[in-house]
């Protein structure tokens, strides 16, 4: 009796530390991973920027679908969405790992990005349902951080095995496989019936309420394209070293790890006032790696990382204040929204180097992530829904 009171009382804390390891595996470690690993994949297999651009594409899209069935059903069949995370995530990398061609590794690449988007919701809804209303805030910011150490554990993989892309796919795909079990096993919720489980969708009304979060998480995406799709190439070009751009990679991780301290702090302000911030703080660090090298491009690169993974934590937090009936709901639809802005931002940042230097387009970008800040104080959106004290902390 005594094993079991006291195996009850760390269930939360152990189902949220596999957490944060599901989203460590599905966001750094696999959607993320793919442009860090990508120079040793084209050089093995031949692969062309062209189609290393519809791949990627292809990634955001196969996310986009699985955040969307996310919207349908992480409300009452998380554990079902988590099993096809897993699924995706891992028979994903594991097919890029034994890719013997482009065509192969494609396919898989796409397949694994699912894993990510099927992830967030899912977790919104196991967490909510296993630890104490008072402490679901922190306890989502601290899973929503997970993004962070996988995108250090990334960086130590590619330090460490590049050029040997292929084992570092199949450990990624071996690591989600023991997190999510990990996730299933001290999940102690059931899914809803299979005849008519899924709950009612949010209403229009609900929708329009979320008119604010949904341009500032569309201008965050635009804005955070410039380093998660040319950062390190940014950094290549401006002149430093291949591992030197590993390390900058890892600052990213650092910063968004950092995350779990900040949540409590976090915690005690609204989601609008935890928003501004973060995206203020994304926004500088933004320009600052576009027109810096060295200690401060550093500098910049673990800010960006707190402030992008904070950020996106925090459209969770805002959602949830706005009806925390529908979080999940809530946030699969700002997390497609947040990626769609990633795809229009990566486009025209692309199209606007060639004409104006990356130096000049990476500023640019920090200014539309700095009009993320300040849209939800617009008059427009000072007519939304309460504002509730939440923690800010993600994944994307």
């Amino acid at each position: 009796m005594k094993r079991t009171f006291l195996f009850e009382k760390a269930r939360p804390a152990a189902l949220v530390t596999s957490g944060l390891g599901l989203v460590a595996a599905t966001y750094g470690l696999v959607r993320l991973a793919y442009g860090l690993f990508l120079p040793d994949v084209q050089a093995s297999l031949g692969l062309g920027s062209a189609a290393s651009g519809l791949i990627s594409a292809g990634a955001s899209v196969a996310y986009c679908a699985g955040a969307a069935a996310g919207f349908v059903w992480a409300s009452s069949r998380p554990r079902r969405l988590v099993v096809a995370s897993i699924a995706g995530a891992a028979v994903g990398s594991a097919g890029m790992a034994a890719a013997s061609g482009p065509p192969m590794f494609g396919i898989a690449a796409v397949l694994a990005s699912t894993g990510a988007g099927l992830a967030s919701p899912a977790l919104v809804s196991i967490v909510r349902r296993t630890v104490a209303a008072t402490d679901d805030a922190r306890h989502q910011a601290v899973v929503n951080a997970g993004t962070g150490p996988g995108l250090v554990g990334a960086g130590l993989l590619a330090l460490v095995l590049l050029p040997d892309w292929r084992l570092a796919w199949y450990l990624v795909a071996g690591a989600t496989v023991a997190v999510g079990a990990a996730v299933l096993l001290l999940d102690r919720g059931r899914d809803a019936p299979t005849d008519g489980g899924r709950r009612p969708l949010p209403s229009p009304a609900w929708l329009a309420s979320h008119r604010a979060p949904i341009a500032s998480a569309l201008l965050m995406g635009a804005g955070s394209a410039a380093v998660w799709s040319f950062g390190r190439t940014h950094l290549v070009a401006a002149g430093v070293g291949e591992q030197a751009s590993v390390l900058a990679w890892i600052a990213i991780g650092v910063g968004g790890t950092a995350v779990v301290a900040s949540a409590g702090p976090m915690g005690s302000l609204p989601p609008r006032a935890a928003w501004c911030l973060t995206t203020l703080v994304t926004g500088a660090a933004t320009a600052t790696i576009g027109v810096s090298t060295g200690a401060p491009a550093l500098v910049a690169c673990v800010a960006f990382g707190w402030g992008y993974t904070a950020g996106s934590g925090a459209l969770i937090a805002w959602t949830t204040a706005i009806d925390p009936r529908h979080a999940p709901a809530g946030t699969s639809m700002l997390f497609v929204v947040l990626v769609l802005g990633q795809a229009l931002g990566a486009a025209a940042i692309g199209g606007a180097i060639p004409a104006t230097g990356s130096s000049a387009a990476f500023v640019a970008a920090g200014t539309v992530a700095l009009l993320a800040a300040v849209a939800p104080f617009a008059p427009s959106a000072r007519a939304g829904s309460p504002q509730r004290r939440v923690a800010a902390g993600t994944r994307v």
